[in-house]
């Protein structure tokens, strides 16, 4: 090898890497823990440590790189993380940057990422309910995503766009292809999902839809595809802010199972906090069967901070011909 060639590929490497050629970015996320006392409907008490009961933490780094003209590559990475014990992801096996992975362009047309990116139809679940994204006391994330859907939060392989933040109508559409099949299997197909959302003063509104009919998750071996679509509503009076939701699941194949859902719920502020009230009911029906699962929650988030907060929340959960389900949980978060 030329000593030339050597100066060459020096001079480019410290090209690259110097500050100048460098994305901006930043390193944030979110860290959540509580002790609980809880039991699944049909099983017994236990105490523990959760880790992400108000909301799942997680370590990020997102960044950009001004292109000129308004033109901006941007790009995103987000790992869940278990402090109750130290491990990444939600759950064993869990992919390392599992929350979101992506990268793509953003400007006035709005914004397109290409990798692995969080759905529309997750993200008007989590903004219409006054729990938000707490899997452990929000009605509507556990009666959809550990209940009626067969869907995860984020997509692999996938594409979405977002309009501009700042219009009024909020446009989002995602779609993904499935993983590579082994040879001589058939192509199991494609998602597609959507949302569209109005804002204007204390008022919000969004309607979402998705098909899926490729998932990480197990599905029934005769599973064809899955077609969900969802209404949401809040409205600021000041005093209290109230939400509501409904919507329908349709599950092709393994039974044909049609779900009805809906939810209720306020934040009322109370000085620094919040008191969080939440009603959830789902009912799913097959050609030979019924199951309803009622979900109610109550807590208290007080906020220390703009960054860190305190919380004390119970829920109780009733399925159909299971005993009754109960969660207490005292916890802190710290978002930076």
């Amino acid at each position: 090898m030329s000593r030339s060639f050597v100066a060459a590929a020096v001079v480019a490497a410290a090209t690259i890497c110097s500050p100048e050629a460098r994305a901006q970015s930043v390193l944030y996320g979110l860290v959540d823990a509580a002790v609980s006392r809880s039991r699944p409907p049909g099983g017994e008490y236990q105490y523990q440590l959760d880790s992400g009961d108000m909301s799942r933490s997680f370590i990020g780094f997102r960044g950009s790189e001004d292109l000129g003209g308004g033109l901006r590559a941007v790009f995103k990475l987000e790992s869940y993380i278990r402090i109750d014990n130290g491990d990444a992801g939600v759950y064993a096996g869990d992919a390392f940057w599992g929350r979101d992975s992506n990268v793509g362009l953003s400007g006035e047309f709005g914004t397109t990422v290409l990798g692995r990116s969080v759905t529309p139809f997750y993200l008007a679940t989590v903004n219409f309910n006054p729990f938000g994204d707490s899997f452990a006391f929000s009605p509507s994330l556990r009666q959809y995503y550990a209940g009626a859907l067969v869907d995860d939060r984020s997509w692999n392989n996938s594409i979405s766009y977002t309009n501009n933040p700042s219009d009024a109508l909020r446009i989002s559409v995602a779609a993904n292809v499935a993983p590579p099949q082994p040879a001589g299997a058939p192509d199991i197909g494609r998602n597609y999902g959507g949302s569209v959302a109005y804002i204007s003063g204390p008022l919000a509104a969004t309607l979402a839809i998705e098909r899926v009919k490729n998932t990480p998750f197990p599905v029934p071996a005769s599973f064809s595809r899955q077609l969900a679509i969802q209404a949401g509503a809040a409205y600021d009076f000041t005093f209290m802010r109230i939400y509501g939701q409904v919507g329908r699941v349709e599950t092709d194949g393994g039974g044909d199972t049609r779900t009805v859902l809906y939810q209720l719920g306020t934040a009322v502020p109370i000085g620094n906090g919040l008191i969080l009230l939440s009603y959830g009911s789902s009912r799913a029906r097959t050609p030979s069967s019924q199951i309803t699962d009622r979900t109610g929650s109550i807590g208290y988030d007080y906020f220390l901070s703009k960054s860190t907060d305190v919380y004390v929340a119970a829920m109780r959960e009733k399925t159909f011909m299971l005993s009754s389900g109960n969660t207490l949980a005292g916890g802190v978060r710290l978002r930076f």
